[in-house]
């Protein structure tokens, strides 16, 4: 499946860089897709292979600071719902169903919560929960350092950035072996968006970290969250949470999946929203 890239203006000189598979009028559904921490947001194979077996338009986009879209430092997750509908506005898009994925979880929610009559429906893989009192928000991490800064704001965040290295630990076997084979072309990307600067991760991080900028009550659309159990980046803890505080939510949790390896779900996961819009 072929995709043109587009830039959104959305006011004082700032952009988003969008990508679209294209408008078909047979489609059964489209999907605006929210990449991970940190990517690009340009559509990867496994997804647009994925949509093109089932006829469905995809639109995907960097989030501020990733992959062409202008920096915006300070936003929280809530800011997606307006990046979103002025995409959509863009190409027309009346009605659209979202999904995201590890830190583009928490930015298809805010769509869900803050578009209604326009999401019809949203999916999260090993989706990031808000944090919260009474939640230890930190427990399974296998890296938590950097969401430790960023809970004490942007210039901890972007200081720990000056000495932050990659642990593998975080990984499962399975995910190692997802992303050396199906998934190649995610951390292909993720490496281009590091090799572009951190600033996207930092200003991910930290709106992860501090209030969301709505409520998870206010999602009206049916919402399926998927969880590997053994997920050592997004802890299956963060999936039941959120199962708990949004209204039509279902879970699969993956017993043997981790943070990468759970993406496998992609297809299954775009035939549940189909069936239900």
């Amino acid at each position: 499946m072929t995709y043109t890239e587009l830039d959104v203006a959305i006011g004082a000189g700032a952009r988003l860089h969008a990508f679209d598979t294209g408008a078909d009028a047979a489609a059964p559904l489209t999907l605006v897709w929210h990449h991970g921490s940190p990517q690009t947001g340009a559509p990867i194979e496994p997804l647009l292979v994925a949509a093109a077996e089932r006829g469905i338009r995809l639109v995907s986009y960097g989030r501020p600071s990733y992959g062409g879209s202008t920096p915006r430092p300070g936003r929280d997750v809530a800011s997606a719902a307006a990046d979103v509908a002025a995409i959509a506005d863009a190409l027309g898009l009346e009605r659209f169903a979202v999904m995201g994925a590890s830190g583009g979880g928490p930015h298809a929610l805010a769509c869900a919560a803050l578009l209604p009559g326009r999401v019809v429906g949203a999916v999260t893989l090993a989706g990031v929960a808000p944090r919260a009192d009474g939640y230890d928000w930190f427990a399974g991490m296998a890296s938590p350092d950097a969401l430790r800064a960023a809970v004490e704001g942007r210039a901890a965040r972007a200081a720990f950035a000056e000495t932050e290295e990659f642990d593998p630990s975080q990984f499962l076997a399975v995910d190692l072996a997802a992303l050396d084979a199906r998934w190649a072309s995610l951390g292909a990307d993720s490496v281009l968006a590091g090799a572009a600067g951190p600033d996207g991760l930092i200003d991910d991080d930290v709106a992860f970290a501090a209030p969301w900028g709505f409520d998870l009550g206010d999602i009206d659309v049916p919402v399926l969250l998927v969880q590997g159990e053994g997920d050592r980046i997004v802890p299956a803890s963060h999936a039941s949470w959120l199962l708990a505080r949004i209204p039509r939510a279902s879970l699969w949790m993956r017993l043997d999946d981790g943070h990468i390896s759970v993406l496998d779900v992609v297809p299954d996961a775009m035939d549940w929203l189909i069936e239900r819009v």
